[in-house]
């Protein structure tokens, strides 16, 4: 459900507060545009049991699965439990016709988790975040959103926040896109993260002189799509002592949607590159690793999910999903406690009484794997209610 408003309302009302520097021409402007909100509020409570120690208090990793903070080498099993709303979200959306017959989009949405503030203690208060803010117009869209370099319609059915993790292309950032058709090209925001010479605490560097560069083409037919997705970027580090190097990266994205006959639909993702880094699996592995000449060396890997979704009836369906990521690290420069290797399994149970309303549980067994041979791993049992407007 949504409830569209006349931007007039909002016009009147930005009068009424004193907003005197609204000219007449934009409040013609405001009251032909429209307004919609929505999204959805959904609380979330599990339990996970870790064979090598647990997560910390405050860490993001009690809200939903990050593959690099699965414990590792830990002396003792330990179980955690957590409840929160923090993935309930909320968003704002106008349209704006112009004299020229065409639209302005615009879209704000934002939510409450990954944030430092808010406690557990009283009263459980959290700050909103952006997730996206973009405008569009014709064939551009320029803000914040969803990568290029990713592909949305493909992420399976999951409680957890992201769920297929492990496999996934997954970053919101600004950017400027062309769309025609199924084609799109992009520059995005660059961002480089590197491992110190023979290991160490991440360096997020922000040294990059050229933004990231996306094209991707999307096939669409009637059982469904397949999206190949190419990335060339720049990895760049100065810190103003030792090291000021630049390096070449880039990736490549295939994934496909197949819609079955009966309803289900089977999902397919797979990446590749060499120091693609934080597009997938959260940064669980950086771009880049610091040489013992103080230049930079591109770090490979390689990631994979597979999806499927069957519907038991109108009202009740499940998903069945594996992910995985494997990297490429020289171990003679990152050190042996990075990340070599992780996976997920997880199945589902979803039932919606109505289609506004969706109450499930879910499954999900995590394993991470260290250069040094040491392995972790996760059980957990989530249960969520959702109600979308």
């Amino acid at each position: 459900m949504k409830n569209t408003l006349q931007k007039t309302t909002l016009a009147v009302a930005l009068s009424v507060a004193g907003w005197s520097g609204v000219s007449m021409a934009q409040t013609d402007m405001l009251a032909g545009t429209n307004v919609s909100f929505s999204g959805y509020i959904k609380a979330d409570a599990m339990v996970s049991n870790y064979s090598d120690g647990t997560i910390a208090s405050g860490s993001v990793g009690r809200d939903f699965y990050i593959p690099s903070l699965t414990p590792v080498g830990g002396n003792d099993e330990g179980s955690q439990f957590d409840a929160h709303t923090r993935q309930s979200r909320f968003r704002f959306a106008t349209t704006t016709p112009t004299e020229e017959g065409d639209t302005i989009t615009g879209v704000l949405e934002l939510d409450f988790i990954v944030t430092n503030d808010g406690d557990e203690r009283v009263s459980n208060s959290y700050n909103p975040r952006i997730r996206h803010a973009y405008l569009q117009y014709k064939n551009w869209l320029i803000g914040q959103t969803w990568t290029t370099f990713m592909d949305v319609a493909t992420l399976p059915e999951s409680l957890d926040f992201i769920g297929v993790t492990d496999g996934t292309i997954f970053g919101r950032q600004t950017l400027v896109r062309y769309t025609n058709g199924g084609l799109q090209l992009a520059l995005e925001n660059p961002e480089t993260t590197v491992t110190p010479f023979q290991g160490g605490s991440r360096i997020v560097a922000d040294d990059n002189a050229v933004p990231d560069v996306v094209a991707a083409y999307t096939f669409k037919q009637n059982w469904g799509h397949v999206k190949i997705a190419g990335l060339v970027r720049q990895l760049s580090y100065d810190d103003g002592v030792d090291v000021d190097a630049d390096e070449t990266s880039y990736g490549l994205a295939i994934s496909s949607k197949y819609n079955l006959a009966n309803g289900d639909d089977i999902r397919v993702l797979f990446n590749a590159g060499s120091g693609i880094g934080r597009y997938t699996a959260l940064n669980a592995i950086n771009s880049a690793v610091i040489t013992a000449d103080g230049d930079l060396e591109a770090i490979d890997s390689y990631g994979y999910t597979l999806a499927y979704r069957h519907l038991w009836n109108e009202k009740m369906r499940s998903n069945f999903m594996f992910a995985a990521l494997e990297a490429d690290n020289d171990t003679e420069l990152t050190g042996l406690t990075a990340t070599e290797s992780t996976l997920s399994a997880r199945a589902n149970l979803l039932y919606s009484p109505t289609k506004s309303l969706t109450f499930g549980g879910e499954y999900a067994f995590a394993k991470r794997e260290i250069e040094a041979g040491i392995e972790g791993d996760m059980n957990r049992f989530q249960f969520s209610a959702t109600y979308v407007f």
